[in-house]
């Protein structure tokens, strides 16, 4: 299943975003203005300090997931309170919660939007419905004989509660998830399903962590006060300086094989830009077929250097357009390039994709030979790439698509320059 680019998922979710918040305001707003609420403000600004400083501490995970994972897990703290103080039931509505997480966002958001920076839209509103989503199954969604799991926790042992809310959790983080699946998909012209795989993959470890981290402060508030919301976030504080630090390291290691894929530009082998432009339309291909994150990121780095073999040669091939050199020359550049991969020790699956880059699409038709998806890829990209240049006209591009189909199963995986079709009219 594919979400087509005009449904326009991230507008649809800002309009969702928008009307949760207002509504949510509006119902909070009569609640206080008829006296009908009377809820634990020193907890509530408790809360709003933690949500707002968890914002401000937010942290972009592998796979450019943009969260917070402070602010969601005293989000969803709040969303489960019942005492507050010790003791005294917390007045405490769906509404309220929902305004209070919105409210706290929008101290962050501001400036963001004031500096001119980007802010996605589907990262900031999944947040909020999942809050909304852990609030309405905790305190207003009737499970049993008409009541909520609120009114008949006083009856439970404290572990069936915690178990409720870590099941409470579970499903409102999965929410997020989904929603940030389905705007993936869209975004990256990606199969939903797949998205959905790779959403579940990337979040698991934090969704455990949240999903815990939340029922344990709303437990504990119960007999600690509002002392417990700080005291159990510290360890979650730590951990997320050591996701703030791999994601770092990726980051540099990323920055590090870009400038790698440089020095073919660099030595006049290959025109400038020709490695970038081609990991794009080859990663933009991949997650239109369907490949997995991690896939996706061997293809991108596979893609990155899958000239650096032409640094062996003696003399420059003209414009460094291997579809123009002879197929022994071909093969060679593709052997030197694996083998200069290989010796940084840890790109293994990188060099395999580089070794088999120039075999004929044929070799897995007539001989059952076994060749990487990402290397048929890189063989289409790179082709098209060579003979469309940098900056096409409708013509260039045009011939070299018909020069491409002109050894469609015989170079070429018809299913890959099917790939490259969808991909340029996306584009184009």
């Amino acid at each position: 299943m594919r979400w087509p680019a005009r449904v326009g998922i991230e507008r649809l979710l800002g309009i969702l975003g928008l009307v949760l918040t207002i509504s949510s305001l509006a119902i909070v707003g009569i609640g206080v203005a008829n006296g009908a609420a009377d809820p634990p403000w020193l907890l509530l600004v408790a809360f709003l300090l933690a949500i707002t400083g968890g914002e401000y501490l937010r942290v972009e995970m592998p796979g450019s997931r943009e969260t917070a994972p402070i602010s969601a897990a005293a989000a969803l703290a709040l969303a489960m309170t019942i005492d507050a103080p010790k003791g005294s039931p917390a007045q405490i509505g769906v509404a309220m919660v929902v305004t209070l997480t919105a409210v706290a966002m929008a101290a962050r958001l501001a400036p963001l939007i004031a500096r001119g920076r980007d802010v996605r839209v589907s990262d900031i509103v999944g947040r909020l419905v999942s809050v909304a989503v852990a609030a309405l199954l905790f305190r207003w969604l009737p499970v049993w004989h008409g009541d909520s799991v609120l009114t008949l926790q006083r009856s439970w042992q404290a572990y069936w509660l915690a178990l409720a809310m870590v099941a409470v959790s579970l499903v409102a983080l999965s929410a997020e998830a989904f929603l940030a699946a389905v705007a993936r998909a869209a975004r990256d012209h990606a199969p939903l399903l797949r998205s959905l795989i790779d959403e579940a993959r990337g979040t698991f470890g934090l969704t455990a962590a949240l999903s815990t981290t939340g029922a344990l402060i709303a437990l504990a508030e119960r007999s600690l006060g509002v002392i417990a919301i700080p005291l159990f976030l510290f360890p979650l504080l730590l951990t997320q300086f050591a996701v703030r630090r791999y994601a770092l390291v990726r980051a540099t290691y990323r920055q590090t094989i870009r400038a790698l894929s440089r020095l073919t530009e660099i030595g006049g082998y290959t025109e400038p830009g020709h490695a970038s432009r081609v990991a794009v339309l080859a990663t933009r291909m991949g997650r239109d077929l369907g490949m997995s994150e991690r896939e996706v990121l061997d293809l991108e780095y596979a893609a990155l250097l899958h000239d650096i073999g032409q640094v062996s040669l003696a003399e420059p091939i003209p414009r460094g357009a291997t579809i123009m050199a002879a197929p022994a020359d071909q093969r060679r550049i593709a052997h030197d390039g694996a083998e200069i991969v290989r010796q940084t020790g840890v790109l293994t699956n990188v060099a395999l994709i580089l070794e088999a880059q120039t075999t004929p699409y044929r070799q897995v038709r007539e001989f059952g030979e076994e060749l990487p998806v990402s290397s048929r890829i890189i063989k289409v990209a790179n082709a098209y790439e060579d003979l469309a240049g940098a900056h096409p006209e409708a013509s260039r591009r045009l011939a070299a698509m018909e020069r491409i189909n002109l050894g469609l199963g015989y170079e070429y995986d018809p299913r890959v320059v099917d790939s490259l079709a969808r991909v340029l009219r996306r584009t184009s």
